[in-house]
């Protein structure tokens, strides 16, 4: 499996990567990072939405990639979330990336690539570690720039320069 680059921004991904990217605006008002998911049906229908939620809700495990495969879980009945595709404005961190692996789901596509805590190419490769189970294809950099600038513009104000 090769993980495919973006670099243009048309198509059915550059606009899940815009509603992803409204939902990372929704955490940045809670006081979170500004990270956005959905996870797409094999329709092509949103089956679940999520945003970070760490803060509001004192959870480790809030981060928007989980809160949208719950949703799209129960909007399924099952955990087990087949030809289903999971859209996040940055690349999974290692829990989201395994939870992703672990329900199945067939695509993982994200903007922004983490190069400090990245674990669908960047750190560590999850989706493609030999020894899963199930491996998703991996589609990084759609939007990437717009997703980028939502993380920049956060944690600007929190850096000293």
């Amino acid at each position: 499996m090769v993980i495919s680059r973006i670099t243009w921004g048309t198509g059915e991904y550059a606009a899940w990567m815009r509603q992803a990217l409204d939902l990372a605006a929704g955490a940045e008002q809670a006081g979170d990072v500004p990270i956005g998911a959905l996870v797409i049906s094999p329709e092509g229908a949103i089956i679940g939405r999520g945003f970070n939620v760490r803060e509001a809700l004192h959870d480790p495990t809030g981060h928007a990639e989980v809160v949208a495969l719950r949703e799209a879980g129960a909007a399924l009945g099952s955990w087990r979330l087949e030809d289903c595709s999971l859209v996040v404005t940055l690349e999974p961190c290692a829990m989201c990336a395994g939870a992703s692996v672990l329900a199945r789901v067939s695509r993982i596509v994200f903007g922004a690539w983490d190069p400090k805590a990245g674990a669908c190419g960047s750190v560590w490769d999850l989706p493609r570690d030999r020894r899963a189970l199930h491996r998703p294809e991996v589609i990084g950099g759609v939007l990437e720039t717009e997703c980028a600038a939502a993380l920049v513009n956060f944690f600007g104000p929190h850096r000293r320069v």
